[in-house]
């Protein structure tokens, strides 16, 4: 993060590792925290740890083990996101030593986190939880896509094909066309809400869709279903056919990961800084109907992402 933060969480007590003897009963060796973090896809391969790439877990590893606060086992991330999504808040549970937690504030935890999480990423809330808190089990997760990224786009849209795409795909579905399966994942999934998400001048942007869980590119899938029905490579039967008959195998493509964001994360341990609504579109450009244009307006498109997530995050940071 940025040096010009003058945090000063060097004051925060610091730690030998946690030695290998069993604790005296009754005794805890830390305090569970939720924390919100947010990061800009480009700047990750994706959330999960993996070798010789920089990742969210990794940086998140990193930080904690400079502050002398790492043990293993201690850090879990909610959701996991593909390189190239970005995301407004996941959160992460960190078990830190009762050493740490028990001589400092929420707000500290997160400037000190700051102090070493690299640029893309920021830590922006965090909280205590009960020590049985479950990350994973979120009572709802939202996303954003921005469908006019996708390169088959058209020019011209008509919001009522896509709202009708949106109903579709709301309530329980087996989304197997719909998503990538890893063995034994259910497929079957329920989504709460599913609304377009269009300008202050009514030009469809994206949609927002919300669910307690989601299959891995579940979002993008649907995504390459909406921009196929509006550019007319499929029709909204074909969506329909792709949900009501999820044994006859059938592709709809799958839309890049850079137009995806996970917005929010509502869990019953975290107070959250940020409302679910969605976000203004004023600084956001009409994406030009030339191809070649389009190509250079592609990059517009992805600092305007990354601005509209630095500005939600310094709101909430300053």
């Amino acid at each position: 993060q940025s040096s010009s933060l003058s945090w000063e969480w060097a004051s925060l007590p610091l730690r030998k590792p946690w030695s290998t003897s069993r604790p005296s009963r009754g005794e805890r060796l830390s305090d569970r925290f939720l924390v919100a973090i947010g990061y800009h896809g480009n700047s990750f391969h994706g959330s999960q740890i993996q070798p010789d790439v920089g990742t969210v877990e990794g940086a998140m590893r990193n930080a904690l083990r400079r502050l002398t606060w790492w043990s293993e086992g201690c850090l879990e991330m909610s959701s996991r996101t593909d390189s190239g999504v970005s995301v407004r808040a996941n959160l992460a549970r960190i078990d830190l030593p009762r050493s740490v937690s028990s001589n400092t504030r929420n707000d500290s935890i997160v400037r000190a986190l700051n102090d070493h999480l690299p640029v893309g990423a920021v830590a922006i809330s965090a909280n205590r939880a009960p020590s049985t808190s479950k990350v994973r089990y979120a009572e709802s997760r939202s996303y954003l896509y921005r469908l006019e990224t996708i390169e088959e786009w058209p020019s011209e849209c008509e919001n009522d094909a896509i709202s009708a795409a949106c109903s579709l795909v709301e309530g329980q579905h087996d989304f197997t066309n719909l998503s990538r399966l890893e063995s034994g994942t259910d497929p079957i999934r329920t989504v709460d809400r599913c609304i377009p998400w269009t300008s202050d001048d009514g030009r469809l942007i994206g949609f927002s869709i919300q669910a307690k869980s989601f299959i891995w590119n579940q979002v993008r899938r649907i995504a390459s279903a909406f921009a196929g029905i509006a550019s007319g490579r499929i029709s909204i039967l074909d969506l329909e056919s792709a949900l009501n008959s999820p044994k006859v195998s059938v592709d709809l493509g799958r839309a890049p990961s850079e137009g995806l964001v996970l917005w929010d994360i509502s869990h019953k341990d975290f107070d959250s800084p940020f409302t679910s609504e969605l976000p203004l579109s004023t600084t956001f450009s009409v994406r030009p109907s030339d191809s070649r244009e389009y190509r250079r307006w592609l990059s517009l498109s992805k600092y305007e992402m990354g601005l509209l997530l630095e500005r939600e995050w310094m709101s909430r940071l300053n």
